[in-house]
Protein backbone atom coordinates (compact mmCIF):
# COMPACT_ATOMS: atom_id res chain seq x y z
CA UNK A 1 0.00 0.00 0.00
CA UNK A 2 2.79 2.68 0.45
CA UNK A 3 4.60 1.59 -2.60
CA UNK A 4 0.84 2.23 -4.52
CA UNK A 5 0.55 5.54 -2.31
CA UNK A 6 4.13 6.91 -2.88
CA UNK A 7 3.76 6.25 -6.65
CA UNK A 8 0.43 8.00 -6.46
CA UNK A 9 1.50 11.18 -5.38
CA UNK A 10 4.80 10.91 -7.40
CA UNK A 11 2.65 10.47 -10.11
CA UNK A 12 0.34 13.85 -9.83
CA UNK A 13 3.30 15.92 -8.40
CA UNK A 14 5.63 14.88 -11.39
CA UNK A 15 2.66 16.00 -13.84
CA UNK A 16 2.11 18.85 -12.19
CA UNK A 17 5.33 19.84 -12.14
CA UNK A 18 5.69 18.99 -15.52
CA UNK A 19 3.07 21.19 -16.38
CA UNK A 20 3.70 24.69 -14.82
CA UNK A 21 7.21 24.66 -15.75
CA UNK A 22 6.34 23.32 -19.29
CA UNK A 23 3.64 26.79 -19.30
CA UNK A 24 6.24 29.02 -17.67
CA UNK A 25 8.78 28.12 -20.46
CA UNK A 26 6.38 28.39 -23.13
CA UNK A 27 7.41 24.83 -24.15
CA UNK A 28 4.61 21.80 -24.81
CA UNK A 29 3.53 19.48 -22.17
CA UNK A 30 4.68 15.94 -22.20
CA UNK A 31 2.85 13.29 -20.10
CA UNK A 32 5.12 10.92 -21.13
CA UNK A 33 8.38 12.24 -19.39
CA UNK A 34 6.35 13.43 -16.54
CA UNK A 35 5.34 9.82 -16.42
CA UNK A 36 8.84 8.46 -16.37
CA UNK A 37 10.01 10.83 -14.28
CA UNK A 38 7.22 10.02 -11.73
CA UNK A 39 8.52 6.36 -11.92
CA UNK A 40 12.12 7.41 -11.23
CA UNK A 41 11.22 9.61 -8.48
CA UNK A 42 9.24 6.70 -6.89
CA UNK A 43 12.43 4.17 -7.11
CA UNK A 44 14.48 7.14 -5.53
CA UNK A 45 12.07 7.83 -2.65
CA UNK A 46 11.51 4.27 -1.60
CA UNK A 47 15.28 3.22 -1.90
CA UNK A 48 16.22 6.20 0.16
CA UNK A 49 13.55 5.30 2.76
CA UNK A 50 14.36 1.99 2.95
CA UNK A 51 18.47 2.81 3.44
CA UNK A 52 17.99 5.78 5.98
CA UNK A 53 14.52 4.55 8.53
CA UNK A 54 15.68 1.91 10.73
CA UNK A 55 12.79 -0.90 10.86
CA UNK A 56 13.66 -1.73 14.52
CA UNK A 57 13.08 0.36 17.65
CA UNK A 58 15.84 2.46 18.85
CA UNK A 59 16.86 1.20 22.26
CA UNK A 60 18.76 3.91 24.88
CA UNK A 61 21.44 2.49 26.95
CA UNK A 62 21.72 4.24 30.36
Amino acid sequence: MRIIAAFFWCFVLSNMGGYVLSSMTGGAYNFTSSTIMSVVFTVIILVLSEALIPNEPVTKHH
